[in-house]
């Protein structure tokens, strides 16, 4: 499913963690790609994560899934929000609608949350620390836009959710589905439900903190270093003070950790494979009969077409002398000649039709065989 009305270039230049944008029909032939039964089903599974949000005197409380479908059949009298994320990883019709954010790159797409509220239902006011877009898919939504926040902005005591203690509206609108809102990351925003059965999809992209880089970073660092690699000062000579720690000394002492932590290399690989890590690694989406690579090169031969799984994440970075390193689900494949341009086209695209070329090649069937037996890839 493609936007219709969107200048994305436009978009990226005006709005993009700049201010928030209100697109009016971005798809005028709209289809709703989920029903509100089928949503609380999903809400309902085991390996589903899923939250309640109810409204009841003023005060919100919520509560974390799977739930019963008892549960579900309770909720008439409040107003209330039923939010399932990941939706996307269940559902090819939702996966679909990312296609229409690719102008983004895939390694900083999250997730699909999809979201059904009776008529008032809502989360209150907050904010994110990432891009979203707000897709109305039924019914209607009443949405406000505040001020941008910041770590010192007051919010109200709560144990599950960041609520803000004082918010004002700047804009307000009602999104029809087809509609579609993005806030930028740190703005307030709110919003309320305008009659039952209201769905809405919230396509959130992930932005990696610099404490959570340099944490996960020296983590992989340390990982790898050796007890035995000391400093070392051959070339020592007396100083005036003994007391004082001298310019070269700290210089050297700087530099042993520099040394490491300015590998681009490593750091690439380490990147690659933790920006690949799927949402949920625990389910297990390996086919329930592996194929071996001779049956998997006649089916593809014979006209079979490689999909992505959605719950996958596929990424390459550009290497030396034509190299592509492929990483997928946290794990690295080194590509050169075809297999690299396979890479990169699985990484371009959800659907990737495999010539008799690259079947020929067993380097590139063995990973591709690797690939469809972990459930990265099916037909």
């Amino acid at each position: 499913m493609h936007i219709d009305t969107f200048d994305s270039a436009a978009f990226l230049r005006d709005h993009w963690q700049k201010q928030p944008a209100l697109i009016r029909g971005a798809w005028t032939n709209w289809v709703n790609p989920l029903t509100p039964d089928e949503l609380a089903g999903l809400a309902c599974e085991d390996e589903v994560e899923a939250r309640l949000i109810t409204l009841d005197a003023n005060r919100i409380a919520a509560e974390q899934g799977p739930f019963a479908e008892t549960r579900l059949a309770k909720l008439d009298k409040t107003p209330w929000t039923l939010l399932v994320q990941a939706v996307d990883q269940h559902v090819p019709e939702v996966a679909a609608l990312l296609n229409a954010f690719r102008f983004v790159p895939n390694w900083r797409i999250d997730d699909v949350m999809v979201s059904i509220a009776s008529d008032g239902g809502g989360v209150g006011p907050h904010f994110d620390q990432y891009d979203v877009f707000l897709i109305q898919g039924l019914g209607r939504r009443r949405w406000q836009v505040g001020a941008r926040c910041d770590d010192a902005t007051a919010l109200l005591p709560h144990d599950d959710l960041r609520l803000l203690a004082d918010f004002k509206a700047t804009e307000e609108w009602v999104l029809e589905p087809g509609d579609m809102l993005y806030v930028p990351p740190g703005f307030a925003h709110n919003g309320v439900a305008v009659g039952d059965d209201c769905m809405t999809y919230s396509i959130g992209f992930r932005a990696p903190s610099r404490s959570e880089l340099i944490a996960g970073w020296c983590d992989e660092v340390l990982a790898g270093l050796d007890d035995d690699d000391r400093y070392a000062d051959p070339d020592l000579s007396a100083q005036a003070n003994p007391g004082e720690i001298s310019a070269a000394a700290l210089a050297r002492l700087q530099a042993m950790v520099i040394e490491k932590l300015g590998d681009r290399a490593a750091f690439t690989r380490w990147f690659g494979a933790d920006s690949s890590t799927r949402k949920y690694p625990e389910i297990d989406w390996a086919p329930d009969e592996p194929l071996g690579l001779d049956e998997l090169r006649a089916a593809l031969i014979n006209g079979g077409v490689l999909q992505r799984n959605p719950a996958s994440r596929f990424s390459f970075v550009r290497g030396a002398a034509g190299t592509v390193l492929l990483f997928v689900d946290g794990e690295c494949h080194e590509c050169t000649d075809e297999i690299g341009v396979f890479a990169e086209l699985i990484c371009a695209s959800d659907r990737v039709e495999v010539g008799a070329d690259l079947a020929s090649s067993e380097a590139a069937m063995t990973m591709i065989t690797t690939l469809f037996n972990q459930g990265c890839l099916a037909f």
